[in-house]
């Protein structure tokens, strides 16, 4: 992971502060408006969960959409966070990662929701 500073950012995230915990990497992120904050110090940094063996970013049209209608379509505003994954956005479903992709979702692998 790169240490990317999130540049004014008055709220302060910990237990509690409202925003989804997530554990990776051996720390906490938060879950805020679409970014993925991590405490550094003095400061936020941006994170992205890594693409890898447990997030992979692949293409899996046989991912059965558990967790929402199969209906629903992923976009920003809806009813699921959106988490940066590698260099795309997934969408936080219970503690997995679905990525719109044409008529499906791609599963993306699981997260640990703190």
């Amino acid at each position: 992971m790169s240490c990317t500073t999130h540049t004014n950012h008055e709220h302060r995230h910990g237990q509690g502060c409202g925003h989804t915990a997530i554990r990776e990497g051996g720390h906490v992120d938060y879950l805020h408006d679409g970014h993925l904050h991590a405490l550094h110090d003095d400061h936020i940094d941006e994170h992205q969960l890594a693409v890898g063996v447990a997030n992979p970013a692949g293409c899996t049209p046989q991912h059965a959409c558990g967790g929402h209608d199969a209906a629903h379509r992923h976009a920003p505003g809806d009813s699921h966070e959106a988490m940066p994954h590698g260099d795309h956005v997934d969408y936080l479903v219970g503690d997995h990662l679905h990525h719109p992709h044409g008529d499906h979702c791609d599963d993306h692998g699981l997260v640990s929701v703190a």
